[in-house]
């Protein structure tokens, strides 16, 4: 038998001298040479490139002159530095932040201030801005200290009470002549401190002033009657007096009194009597806080005028009790307390010889008489006045009311 041709076989692709066989392992190895050799290649250009550029912009040396106060140096460093590590890398050049201080000066932080100051190239540098600001080659950098910062405060207004170094209590007389008014004071507060500083008046106290006068009118004899605590079942009695002997008086009555005896008040009025207050209920006026000792003069003046017709600011504290306290609360209700030189204790019922005698005894020229016409058992002083009267008059006195006594002593 004649032998066959034997068929091609399909490894035959994989045969050595197979050149064309894209299967060939001989040119598979060939084309990963070829990428790998390209591959490294591109990444040899490109770290070079890379380098390059770091280089330049980052790596590359850079001198820059820095003046921290005490004269320029220069100072090398890298391209693209920004300010806030040339700060770091140099200690702030010695340059420290600013410190906090408390309101009055005192330190509470060495560092708590405003942060170094930068200027770059002449512009100023804030410190948020520090990491997103690069210095330039060549560039001329200052570097001081930061300013000192003073803490926050609140501020707080204190009352200034007004002074008294002007009422002179030292008269029979007591005129007000100036109220005082309070001024106020700033004070600053400091919020982490808590230190207190007195920053000075915001607003002048007003004193008040009270002047006091003795009067003594000049080449006369005058004399002042006066009564308290009326009116009562005895001013009647004592004006008819008054009336014979055409003399004037003052009449210190009390608002609950004169609100009783209204028709008093007003004989004392149409027959040429001064009436003045003597307070509504007769406290004693030191007993009483602000309130009340101003409803008690308030309440005087006005039951006076509601039954007498007479609008008055002349007044005679109970007891004669008024001090700085009193004027300082109500010193602006009252023009003037009138006290006394002469006390003839009738109150006391110590006979009318013995009330006679006490005017006698101590009669001056500008004397202020004290008397009752109220407040109790005032007969005695209706059977004195009469003899006081005459003896007076030839002695040479004029009789005269409290108004009349200040417009004669010029005062």
């Amino acid at each position: 038998m004649r032998p066959g041709r034997t068929p091609r076989s399909s490894f035959d692709d994989f045969d050595a001298g197979n050149g064309d066989n894209p299967n060939n392992p001989k040119r598979s190895h060939l084309w990963v040479r070829v990428v790998v050799g390209l591959v490294t290649a591109a990444l040899l250009a490109s770290g070079g490139g890379w380098t390059w550029w770091m280089w330049d912009t980052r790596w590359r040396p850079i001198d820059v002159t820095v003046d921290s106060g005490t004269g320029a140096e220069t100072v090398r460093t890298h391209v693209g530095v920004t300010v806030d590590v040339l700060l770091e890398r140099n200690g702030s050049f010695g340059r420290m932040p600013g410190r906090l201080l408390a309101i009055d000066g005192s330190e509470l932080k060495a560092d708590g201030g405003g942060s170094v100051k930068v200027t770059v190239d002449g512009t100023d540098v804030p410190h948020g801005l520090w990491s997103d600001t690069v210095v330039p080659e060549h560039a001329a950098v200052t570097v001081a200290n930061g300013d000192d910062v003073t803490e926050e405060h609140t501020v707080r207004h204190d009352t200034v009470a007004f002074g008294t170094d002007d009422v002179d209590l030292t008269g029979v007389i007591q005129r007000f002549r100036q109220a005082g008014r309070n001024g106020e004071r700033e004070v600053w507060v400091g919020k982490e401190s808590g230190i207190e500083v007195d920053k000075g008046l915001t607003e002048q106290p007003v004193e008040m002033i009270v002047e006091s006068v003795t009067p003594r009118p000049a080449g006369r004899k005058v004399i002042a009657l006066t009564f308290d605590d009326g009116p009562s079942q005895y001013s009647a009695p004592v004006l008819d007096v008054l009336k014979e002997k055409k003399v004037k008086a003052t009449f210190f009555d009390l608002g609950e009194q004169s609100l009783a005896w209204p028709d008093a008040e007003k004989r004392m009025v149409a027959e040429g009597h001064q009436v003045a207050s003597h307070s509504n209920t007769h406290p004693n006026m030191p007993d009483l806080d602000a309130d009340a000792l101003r409803a008690e003069i308030t309440d005087g003046f006005a039951n006076l005028k509601a039954a007498s017709g007479v609008e008055t600011t002349a007044f005679r504290s109970p007891y004669g009790a008024f001090g700085v306290k009193q004027w300082e609360a109500a010193g602006d209700l009252i023009g003037m307390n009138v006290l006394w030189d002469i006390d003839t204790r009738d109150w006391s019922m110590p006979g009318a010889n013995a009330i006679h005698d006490a005017v006698m005894k101590d009669a001056h020229n500008g004397a202020i008489v004290l008397m009752h016409d109220g407040g109790g058992d005032r007969s005695q002083t209706v059977e004195a006045l009469p003899r006081i009267i005459d003896d007076l008059r030839k002695q040479g006195y004029e009789f005269v009311t409290i108004d009349q006594l200040i417009k004669l002593s010029g005062k």
